[in-house]
């Protein structure tokens, strides 16, 4: 996936800047703060994920998810988001 496809949906977008706000975060969470359906929301993070950006970790039932920082562009993407929150709230 391009850079292009990552950022085009502004569902997708929703769902890395709560990922950038929130650290690690269950789909409950994310679907809440996005304002995103839970199919909707899944299919988002499950394509992030499938790029290695993303990371879930499983606890029975409950999923979490954060931005694998492992991983360059997943460190760039959460850096990025954190950049504008900065500027925005002058934090």
């Amino acid at each position: 996936m391009s850079v292009e496809e990552i950022f085009s949906s502004k569902g997708r977008v929703k769902v890395l800047k709560v990922l950038a706000e929130k650290g690690e975060v269950n789909i409950s969470e994310i679907t809440r703060k996005a304002a995103l359906n839970h199919t909707t929301a899944a299919a988002h993070l499950r394509k992030l994920c499938e790029l290695g950006i993303v990371e879930e970790k499983r606890f029975g039932r409950i999923r979490i998810f954060r931005f694998k920082k492992e991983d360059a562009r997943g460190w760039a993407i959460q850096s990025l988001f954190e950049s504008f929150s900065k500027r925005v709230y002058g934090a």
